[in-house]
C-alpha cells in the first residue's frame, strides 16, 4: 500500500499550502487564518459575549419583577378575602333598605313563627286587660243592686280578673292565629320598611323605631283588632278602651350605637365594595406568575370569608341572646334574630358555593396529574358518544368544523355568558348557583360533542 512521503506531490487538484503554513483554502477564498477571518471570529465572539451579559442582566433582574409582581398579587387577593364578608354584609343592608319587597320577605316568617305569636299575644293581653274600664259593668246594674254586687266582686275579685284576662287571651290567640294577623303583619312591615333606614341612622319615629339601644314594632295596629274582637263577642266596654301605643321587641342590644355606624358605612358602600372585591381577585389572578394557581387560591380564600362570617353570625347569635335583658322574651328574640339574617346566611352559603365551583374549575383545567387526567376521561366519554353517533350515521359537516374552529371562543363566551347571568340574578340562591354550574357543564359537553374537524379539502371527517 503506498504511503506519502515528505516529499510526495499532492494529489492533482489540491491547492497547495505555503510550506510550514496553514492549509490554503479553496480557490477564490482567502486562506485559513488570513486577517479576514480573525477579524469575523472576533466579532462574532464579542457578539456572543454581549448576548451572553444581556441574559445574565435579563436573569439577574426577572427575578425582582417577579417578586414584586407576586407579592402585589398575593396582597391584592389578601384583600379581596377580607372584604368578602364586608362586600355580603354591604349588599345585605343595601336590600334591607332599598327593597321592600326584599324587607317585607324577611320580617313576614315572623307572623307564623309559634315564639313571635305567644310573645304578642301576652303582651298584647296584658295591655288590653289594663286598661279595660272594669267600673263600666256596673253601669246597667240598679243603682240599690249595686252596693251588693259591689260587695261580690270584691269578693271575688281575682277569680273575675282571671276569667276577664282568659277571656281577652282567647280573643288575642284568635286574632293573632288568624290569617288575618299574618296579612296584618305584613302590611305593618310594608308601610314600615323606612324604619330600616331610620335603624342605620339612628332616627327614630314610624311604626318600627329605635330608642336608645332598642328596636321595636309598634303594635297598636293588632290590638285595634282585638279590641273589635272583644266587642263583637261581647265585651261592650272593650270599645271606650283608647288608643293604645305599644311596643314589640324586635332587637336590643348595647351594641347597636356602634354598629349603627359601620352598616351606615357598608350601606353607603354596598354597590362599590363587591364591585372593589371582584377587582381585587381579578387583579391579584391577572399579576400572579401562576395565574391558575392563583384563581384557585383566589376563590378559596373568599370562601373562607364567607365562611368565617357565616361563623361569626352564629357566634354572635349566642352572645346576643346571652345578654338580653329578662324580660325579654328569649325564643322570639331568637326567631327575630334569625329571620334578620336569614338573607345574609344565604348569601353566605352562595359565595361558598360559587367560590368551590371556580376553584374547581380552575384545577381541573390545569397541569396537575389528576387534572390531566379528569380531562383525559372527559374528552374519552365525550369522544366516546361522538364515534356512537357517526357510526350510527350522524354527519355535523359545517357545524361540526364551525365548532371546532371556534370552540376555544365559544367555552369561554359560555363561561362569560354564566357569569353575567349569575351578576344580573337580582338575588342568587346555592341552588341558582349550582344549576348555572351545571348548565355551563352542560354547555361544554355540548360544544365537546359538537366538535367534528374535516378534512384539509373540506370533505367528510376523517373517523368517517
Amino acid at each position: 500500500m503506498p504511503t506519502d512521503e515528505p516529499g510526495d506531490e499532492p494529489p492533482a487538484g489540491t491547492p497547495a499550502g505555503p510550506p510550514g503554513g496553514p492549509p490554503a483554502g479553496p480557490p477564490g477564498e482567502p486562506p485559513a487564518g488570513s486577517p479576514d477571518e480573525l477579524a469575523d471570529l472576533r466579532a462574532r465572539l464579542s457578539a456572543a459575549e454581549a448576548h451572553q451579559a444581556q441574559l445574565t442582566r435579563q436573569l439577574a433582574t426577572r427575578p425582582d419583577r417577579h417578586r414584586v409582581r407576586s407579592l402585589v398579587a398575593v396582597l391584592l387577593i389578601l384583600l379581596a378575602c377580607v372584604l368578602t364578608p364586608l362586600s355580603a354584609v354591604a349588599v345585605w343592608a343595601r336590600s334591607e333598605i332599598g327593597d321592600t319587597d326584599r324587607y317585607v320577605a324577611t320580617m313576614a316568617p315572623l307572623a307564623r313563627d309559634p315564639a313571635v305569636r305567644a310573645a304578642v299575644t301576652n303582651r298584647v293581653t296584658d295591655e288590653v286587660v289594663a286598661r279595660i274600664p272594669v267600673d263600666s259593668l256596673l253601669n246597667n246594674i240598679a243603682p240599690d243592686d249595686r252596693p251588693k254586687l259591689g260587695a261580690l266582686l270584691n269578693g271575688i275579685g281575682q277569680a273575675l280578673t282571671d276569667g276577664l284576662t282568659g277571656f281577652v287571651r282567647d280573643q288575642v290567640q284568635r286574632v293573632v292565629d288568624s290569617d288575618a294577623f299574618a296579612t296584618l303583619w305584613t302590611d305593618v312591615n310594608r308601610q314600615a320598611h323606612t324604619a330600616i333606614d331610620r335603624m342605620l341612622t339612628g332616627q327614630g319615629g314610624g311604626a318600627v323605631e329605635v330608642r336608645n339601644d332598642t328596636v321595636v314594632l309598634d303594635l297598636a295596629p293588632v290590638i285595634a283588632r282585638v279590641k273589635t274582637a272583644l266587642v263583637d263577642n261581647g265585651l261592650a266596654p272593650a270599645a271606650r278602651i283608647p288608643e293604645i301605643h305599644t311596643s314589640f321587641t324586635l332587637v336590643q342590644s348595647d351594641a347597636i350605637p356602634k354598629v349603627r355606624t359601620g352598616l351606615r358605612l357598608l350601606d353607603l358602600a354596598g354597590f362599590w365594595m363587591p364591585v372593589l372585591t371582584l377587582v381585587c381577585a381579578v387583579g391579584g389572578v391577572l399579576l400572579a406568575v401562576r395565574r391558575r394557581r392563583a384563581a384557585v387560591t383566589a376563590a378559596l380564600g373568599m370562601a373562607a370569608g364567607a365562611l368565617l362570617l357565616g361563623i361569626g353570625l352564629s357566634v354572635f347569635r349566642a352572645v346576643y341572646l346571652d345578654g338580653l335583658p329578662a324580660g325579654v322574651d328569649q325564643a322570639a328574640a331568637q326567631a327575630v334574630y334569625d329571620a334578620l339574617v336569614r338573607y345574609l346566611r344565604s348569601a353566605v352559603r352562595v359565595v361558598i358555593a360559587l367560590g368551590l365551583v371556580v376553584a374547581l374549575g380552575a384545577w381541573i383545567s390545569g397541569g396537575g396529574r389528576w387534572a390531566r387526567t379528569a380531562r383525559s376521561g372527559w374528552h374519552a366519554g365525550l369522544g366516546a358518544a361522538r364515534s356512537t353517533a357517526e357510526r350510527a350515521g350522524l354527519r355535523l359537516g359545517p357545524v361540526g368544523r364551525f365548532v371546532h374552529r371556534w370552540k376555544a371562543w365559544l367555552g369561554w363566551a359560555a363561561v362569560a355568558g354564566a357569569a353575567l347571568a349569575f351578576v344580573l340574578w337580582s338575588y342568587p340562591t346555592v341552588l341558582v348557583t349550582l344549576c348555572l354550574a351545571l348548565a355551563l357543564v352542560a354547555v361544554l359537553a355540548l360544544l365537546e360533542l359538537l366538535d367534528e374537524p374535516g378534512r384539509p379539502d373540506g370533505g367528510t371527517p376523517a373517523s368517517a
